[in-house]
């Protein structure tokens, strides 16, 4: 285990890069000053890659949110939806490779179960966030969750 590492991060900006969803686009996380920023994965400067190389310890990247970690939460969503033909509903859509927009759909006509998502889906990434801090020992000031 390394050494414990006390930084100012901004919560917003951990979440959003949790929760990006555009693998052409990645995130890290700078240990030392706990900035959270952004570049293109296509990105051509190799002087930058090469920092990000030599100062593996200090720049973490940021885990996405991926479509395996997005059938995991609708998955735990599914367990807690009471009404029978929206969970068939629900399960059918699981089946396409893009569920989330279609399921964006059918939610939009169950407002309660839409906003059961969005709450599940905040503690879920929350969680995600918290366990990746913990296994790189970092550990905020204030505690936002």
């Amino acid at each position: 285990m390394g050494f414990m590492r006390d930084v100012e991060i901004i919560w917003d900006d951990l979440l959003d890069a949790f929760q990006n969803d555009d693998c052409d686009t990645v995130f890290f996380l700078d240990r030392e000053t706990g900035e959270i920023f952004s570049v293109p994965i296509d990105y051509e400067d190799d002087d930058f890659w090469d920092e990000l190389e030599l100062n593996g310890d200090r720049y973490l990247r940021i885990p996405g949110f991926d479509y395996e970690q997005e059938r995991l939460l609708l998955i735990d969503f599914m367990k807690g939806v009471a009404n029978q033909p929206l969970r068939n509903l629900l399960e059918r859509s699981l089946t396409g490779k893009y569920s989330y927009g279609r399921l964006d759909e059918i939610l939009s006509f169950y407002p309660e179960e839409q906003e059961r998502l969005l709450v599940l889906k905040e503690e879920f990434i929350s969680k995600r966030i918290h366990n990746w801090l913990e296994v790189n020992d970092i550990f905020l000031r204030e505690n936002p969750l």
